[in-house]
């Protein structure tokens, strides 16, 4: 219920206004039935805008993060996604990945929609990075199609690190339902699985028009931290004592 209100009468509106986004190729997300809708991930507000567009419920694999943050904040926030049917999932560890697959077939096996960002996290810098395969996994276990979807334009509205999203419009894209029932049965097969997942991904970019870096987003942003934490060690050791 109250993910239709947000949906309805409290976020969705005040989105729409704030966004004013396009929508094109809303027809290309089955009526009915289960299926994953797999999107770059470039803001924050992406999490909102595309739940706003589509008519029907979307559930989301949300990291745990969002659900275990101190203070008042944390609890606001944590019931705030919980009361909109958005999954934790922790991402950490050797099991995390097999977590992240046992709860989005559950909500394949109720014959609804999964939202999934194959990149696993959101892209610093506006471009698209390599997928992970677990979105191919769910795809082939549970035997559904994969409507690839582009955000356009969230990332120079709320880019991460910013707070308060700028006020301009944005557009949300949506491409042709992939079918994969070709590797029905294949989904321990490595090279199917990237496979999969690269065919979701070039049709990612085709809708977006980004720049695409072959490499997992998280180990860049791991070593550009690093980089930075070198950076500010060499100048701290410049930096004459008082």
């Amino acid at each position: 219920m109250f993910y239709h209100l947000l949906k309805y009468v409290l976020l969705g509106p005040l989105l729409r206004l704030a966004f004013r986004p396009r929508i094109e190729g809303l027809d290309h997300v089955p009526a009915s039935g289960a299926a994953i809708v797999a999107g770059n991930h470039l803001s924050f507000s992406d999490h909102f805008l595309m739940p706003a567009v589509l008519k029907r419920r979307i559930t989301f694999l949300a990291k745990a993060e969002y659900f275990t943050g101190p203070g008042l904040k944390g609890r606001l926030t944590a019931a705030f996604f919980r009361s909109a049917g958005q999954i934790p999932v922790d991402r950490s560890g050797k099991e995390a990945g097999q977590a992240a697959i046992r709860e989005g077939l559950g909500v394949l096996d109720r014959g609804e929609l999964l939202g999934v960002y194959p990149e696993g996290t959101r892209s610093h810098d506006g471009r698209l990075y390599k997928g992970k395969v677990g979105v191919a996994v769910m795809a082939l276990k549970a035997g559904v199609p994969v409507v690839p979807c582009a955000m356009i334009g969230t990332f120079e509205a709320q880019p991460p690190g910013r707070v308060v999203p700028r006020l301009r419009p944005v557009t949300i894209r949506f491409g042709e339902p992939l079918d994969f029932s070709r590797y029905a049965g294949m989904e321990h097969e490595k090279a199917v699985l990237r496979a999969v997942t690269d065919e979701i991904m070039s049709a990612i970019l085709s809708l977006s028009g980004q720049e695409y870096v072959d490499r997992y987003a998280a180990e860049v942003k791991a070593e550009e931290a690093e980089r930075e934490r070198a950076a500010r060690g060499r100048r701290s050791r410049r930096t004459p004592r008082g």
